[in-house]
């Protein structure tokens, strides 16, 4: 389960719901019973109706029917259903709507990414990284795992992936080497892994000791040249690749035999399509 607190919910509804519905008042929508679903205009793996039935509840909203995250539903299926007053069911409306299109678009993405992954090495790991939009982190991952992926790092405090950027105040390639054994000692019961670009680079490190090493934007050919000597000089060294993983090419990338792909592009797409629905009792 993916803990999302009282406060992301809150703030969903206050981003919409400032003060009143306007328009409700203004046209003498009150507390008149109905009941609002909302249905899929596309096959969607689903994400969010657990919190989106938390909105409605704070909203005074009773639930009557959901799928929960994770499910893959064809098009016209029915994913909530909520009844109430219709102006609270109106405030509920468009926070729920934004809430589980966009979630769903990043799961629905990182499902398809995951299955032609798999198509080729059935135990590969699909992992995203923190490019998601700020301030969604919490939403962002559970639409992620409802895809059937996990995330790459949540924060820079519990993993170590050294880059570039940090190689440079090291030493390079080699000053970092040589501190891979007293990085070890620090952290103890952690992985040490290096973003590398070149096999030079990865042999080196990979003698070092380093856990792992993730690729950026190598060419699944040359990649999956690089695994096989990886494999050989340390058979049990955890090898990813990053940049440019999307559907389109994750069966490619896959293949290479490398133990994940890392990728951003679930976060950037278009929202799935969802088709809501007022009807008063």
């Amino acid at each position: 389960m993916i803990y999302i607190s009282d406060a992301v919910i809150e703030r969903l509804i206050h981003e919409d719901v400032p003060c009143l519905d306007l328009t409700t008042r203004t046209l003498g929508i009150r507390d008149d019973p109905a009941t609002l679903q909302l249905t899929t205009r596309e096959q969607t793996t689903v994400c969010g109706t657990e919190e989106a039935a938390r909105v409605c509840d704070r909203l005074g909203c009773r639930l009557v029917a959901s799928c929960p995250s994770g499910t893959t539903l064809d098009a016209g299926e029915l994913l909530l259903e909520v009844e109430g007053g219709a102006a609270a069911l109106h405030q509920a409306w468009r926070v729920c709507l934004n809430l589980l299109e966009a979630c769903s678009g990043i799961a629905t993405r990182t499902a398809a990414l995951v299955e032609a992954a798999r198509s080729v090495a059935p135990h590969i790991e699909v992992l995203t990284t923190r490019k998601h939009f700020p301030g969604t982190k919490e939403l962002s991952v559970k639409a992620v795992v409802a895809g059937g992926g996990l995330p790459h790092r949540l924060g820079l405090s519990e993993t170590l992936l050294a880059f570039e950027q940090h190689r440079v105040f090291c030493g390079g390639v080699e000053g970092l080497a040589g501190q891979v054994a007293s990085w070890r000692r620090t952290a103890v019961e952690k992985k040490t892994i290096v973003e590398v670009t070149s096999l030079e680079d990865a042999r080196t490190l990979a003698l070092a000791g380093v856990d792992g090493l993730q690729f950026d934007k190598i060419p699944a050919g040359t990649l999956g040249e690089w695994v096989r000597v990886l494999r050989r000089d340390r058979p049990g060294i955890v090898l990813l690749t990053a940049g440019g993983i999307t559907a389109r090419n994750a069966a490619d990338h896959a293949a290479t035999g490398v133990d994940a792909l890392v990728t951003s592009s679930v976060y950037h797409g278009a929202p799935s399509d969802l088709s809501a629905r007022m009807i008063p009792l």
